[in-house]
């Protein structure tokens, strides 16, 4: 099992737009396509910062889904209506993890 983390810098002024299209489209259209988000954060310190952690079976898994996600139409209706405003997103980092062996919840 491999974790990524995903960390959106957002652009100032729009993180009420990032939080729209998550919370009314992106997630759903994860969950339809077998993309598995474990926890979704924002940054305490009012930095306009997303972060959340997906699940994959491997990194295979993982380039497959996201290929499919990207060429998704629903998807790509939804990012272009989002960004009639400008970007939303400024960068997006990504750290693949996996689970610690000595780690026990």
């Amino acid at each position: 099992m491999i974790y990524e983390l995903r960390i959106y810098t957002i652009l100032p002024g729009r993180i009420d737009a990032i939080r729209e299209r998550f919370s009314a489209h992106t997630l759903d259209i994860f969950a339809r396509l077998g993309m598995q988000v474990c926890d979704f954060w924002e940054d305490l310190e009012a930095e306009p910062k997303l972060y959340y952690t997906m699940k994959y079976e491997s990194m295979e898994e993982r380039t497959r889904q996201w290929e499919i996600f990207s060429q998704d139409k629903e998807w790509n209706e939804v990012k272009q209506r989002s960004e009639l405003d400008g970007k939303i997103v400024e960068r997006i980092e990504q750290i693949f993890m996996k689970r610690a062996e000595y780690f026990n919840l």
